[in-house]
C-alpha cells in the first residue's frame, strides 16, 4: 500500500477580510513583542500552513510597520520550512484599544453574558478572557469553578512539559549491545515511526540501519530484547480499550495503529511494544543482521518474531527506503548504546498535539514531565507532576485535579481561569519556550480540529481570527485559545460547558462566543 496522504485542508467559504488575512499571518506566529526564534510547525503533507501562510501574505497588514516577512515554500524532501517572524505584523496589530473598540469590562460582558447564557451550553456554563498583552483579565464569568475540561487538559499538559523539558528537548531511542543480545531501549518517544516515510521524526529503519552498521563485520546470531523499563504502572488509560489511545509504553512505533493514518481515531496494537520490538527485528534482518526468530522482554520473556496471528505491524504499510533523516544520534552515546535515534524537537512534538488532539503524545509528555522532575513515570505520577509544574510557574491550580495528560478522564478538573492564565503564560515575553503552546493550536477553518468549523454565517468571522484548543466528551464541550479582536488586540479566551443537551449545538454557541470576541 503507498505511504498515506492526508486530506486536503477544507478551505473557508468566501474571501477572508483583511483583518482575517493579517491576523493568520500574525497569530500563526505568534511572535509576541520583542519577538522570538521562529518555529516549525506540524504541517500535514498538503502543506497545510504553508498554503494560509501565503494566502495570508497575500495582501499587506493594515498599520504594519514595514513589510510582511517572506513566507518560503516547502523544501526539497517536501517539508515545511519554518514559519517566519510575524513581529512586525503584530506590532501593527497592537494600535487599537479602549473599553468599546478593544473589548473590555461592560462592552465585552454585554456580548458575551448574552451567549453564555444559551440553553445549548447546558447547565452553568463558565468562562474566562484575558489579554494577552497585559495579563489582565478583561471578562469572567464563573472563572474559578472547575469543570471537566476534556482534552483543553492538553494546554496545561504542554505548558508542564516545555517548562520542564524546554522545547528543544528530543527523546532517544536506543539499541545497546550486550553480548549477542540487541536490546531496544524505548525512551517514551510517542513519534517514533516504522513508515518507509518518516519526514522530521525519528525512524525505526534508520535505527535498524544504524545499527547494522555499528555491529559491522561482527559474525554471529543475535537475540533482539526489548526494554520499556523507562515507564512504571499499567499501560491502559482508566477509559480502557479505546481507538482515541493506543497502551501507554515507552516503546511505540506509529502509536501503535493498525492502519495507516497519522492521527484521529484508529484501530490500536493491545501489545504495541511487542509489535514495534517484532517491526524491529524484521528491519535489522532486512539489513542484514542474523537473528534468533523470537525477541525477549527486559525480564526474560520471550515471545515469536511472527506475530501468530498475521496481524499487521508498525510501518508494514509502507515498504521501501527513506526519504528524509528521520532522526538524529548515529552513535550510541554514554550510555553504552550502539546507534540511535533522537525525535523532533519537543516544540514540534507539542504543535503537533495540540493541532491534532493527540492523545497519545499527551500521556507520553505527561510522563516525560514526570522523570524530568523525579515523579513517577505513570499515569497518577504524570498527572501530578503536571499540576506541581504548573504550581511552581505561580499559577492559579487551586480547586483543579488532573488524573491524566490528555483529558480523556472525565476525573479531570481545571478552570476556565486556569486556561487563560496557562495561555497568557505561555504568551509572555520572558517565556518564549512556552510560544509552541500558541502557535500549535489550529486555526479556525484551516488546520487541524478547527479545519472544518468557523464555515456557518454565524461565525465564519471568526476564520483565521481564532486559534484554539477543542474539547470534547460526552456531555462536555469546552473551547481554549486566541482571538485577534477587531481592533487589533491579541485576547486569550476559554469558556467550558456541560451536560448540553446537544454536543453540535454546543459546539456551535462556543464557536459564536469566539466570533464575539473576534467582532469586538
Amino acid at each position: 500500500m503507498p505511504e498515506p496522504k492526508l486530506p486536503a485542508r477544507p478551505r473557508p467559504r468566501g474571501p477572508l477580510t483583511s483583518l482575517q488575512l493579517t491576523a493568520v499571518a500574525a497569530v500563526a506566529g505568534l511572535l509576541l513583542a520583542g519577538g522570538t526564534a521562529a518555529l516549525a510547525g506540524p504541517y500535514d503533507s498538503s502543506g497545510q500552513r504553508v498554503a494560509e501562510a501565503r494566502r495570508a501574505a497575500a495582501r499587506p497588514a493594515p498599520g504594519a510597520a514595514g513589510p510582511q516577512a517572506a513566507h518560503r515554500p516547502l523544501t526539497s524532501a517536501g517539508l515545511p520550512s519554518p514559519a517566519p517572524s510575524a513581529g512586525p505584523v503584530l506590532d501593527g496589530l497592537r494600535t487599537g484599544g479602549g473599553d468599546t473598540a478593544g473589548g473590555r469590562g461592560p462592552a465585552l460582558a454585554g456580548r458575551l453574558d448574552p451567549l453564555l447564557a444559551v440553553d445549548e451550553l447546558g447547565k452553568g456554563p463558565s468562562a474566562s478572557v484575558v489579554d494577552l498583552t497585559s495579563g489582565e483579565q478583561v471578562y469572567g464569568n464563573h472563572a474559578a469553578r472547575a469543570a471537566t475540561p476534556a482534552s483543553v487538559t492538553k494546554i496545561a499538559t504542554a505548558v508542564a512539559a516545555l517548562d520542564a523539558l524546554g522545547p528543544d528537548h528530543r527523546i532517544r531511542t536506543r539499541v545497546e549491545k550486550d553480548g549477542h543480545r540487541l536490546v531496544l531501549v524505548g525512551g517514551g518517544d510517542p513519534t517514533l515511526t516504522a513508515r518507509a516515510h518518516p519526514g522530521e521524526y525519528a525512524s525505526l529503519r534508520t535505527l535498524a540501519r544504524r545499527t547494522a552498521e555499528a555491529l559491522g563485520t561482527e559474525h554471529g546470531t543475535y537475540t533482539l530484547v526489548y526494554d520499556t523499563s523507562r515507564y512504571a504502572g499499567t499501560t491502559r488509560h482508566p477509559i480502557g480499550p479505546n481507538e482515541n489511545l493506543a497502551p501507554v509504553t515507552p516503546l511505540i512505533a506509529d502509536e501503535g495503529r493498525l492502519d495507516s493514518s497519522d492521527h484521529g481515531p484508529a484501530d490500536r496494537s493491545t501489545d504495541p511494544a511487542l509489535d514495534t520490538a517484532r517491526r524491529f527485528h524484521d528491519l535489522l534482518a532486512e539489513a542484514g543482521v542474523k537473528l534468533r526468530d523470537e525477541v525477549e522482554t527486559g525480564d526474560g520473556k520471550k515471545a515469536p518474531a511472527e506475530d501468530p496471528s498475521g496481524s499487521p505491524k508498525p510501518g508494514d504499510d509502507a515498504k521501501g527506503g527513506e526519504d528524509a533523516k528521520g532522526g538524529e544520534d548515529a552513535k550510541g552515546g554514554e550510555d553504552g548504546g550502539i546507534a540511535s535515534v533522537s525525535s523532533a524537537p519537543l516544540a514540534t512534538i507539542v504543535e503537533r498535539m495540540l493541532t491534532y488532539s493527540d492523545n497519545d503524545i499527551a500521556e507520553h509528555l505527561a510522563r516525560q514531565t514526570a522523570l524530568a522532575t523525579g515523579a513517577k513515570a505513570d499515569f497518577k505520577g504524570g498527572a501530578r507532576a503536571v499540576h506541581d509544574r504548573l504550581d511552581k510557574l505561580g499559577l492559579p491550580v487551586e480547586d483543579t485535579s488532573f488524573h491524566d495528560g490528555s483529558g480523556l478522564d472525565r476525573a479531570d478538573k481545571l478552570t476556565p481561569g486556569l486556561l487563560t492564565a496557562l495561555l497568557a503564560e505561555a504568551a509572555r515575553k520572558d517565556q518564549p519556550g512556552l510560544r509552541p503552546v500558541l502557535t500549535g493550536l489550529p486555526v479556525a477553518g484551516f488546520t487541524g480540529t478547527l479545519a472544518t468549523r468557523y464555515t456557518a454565517e454565524h461565525n465564519k468571522a471568526g476564520t483565521g481570527l481564532v486559534r484554539a484548543k477543542t474539547g470534547t466528551l460526552t456531555g462536555v464541550n469546552t473551547l481554549a485559545g486566541t482571538v485577534v479582536t477587531r481592533s487589533g488586540r491579541l485576547l486569550g479566551f476559554a469558556f467550558m460547558s456541560h451536560d448540553a443537551p446537544d454536543p453540535m449545538a454546543a459546539q456551535a454557541a462556543l464557536d459564536k462566543m469566539a466570533t464575539a470576541l473576534a467582532e469586538s
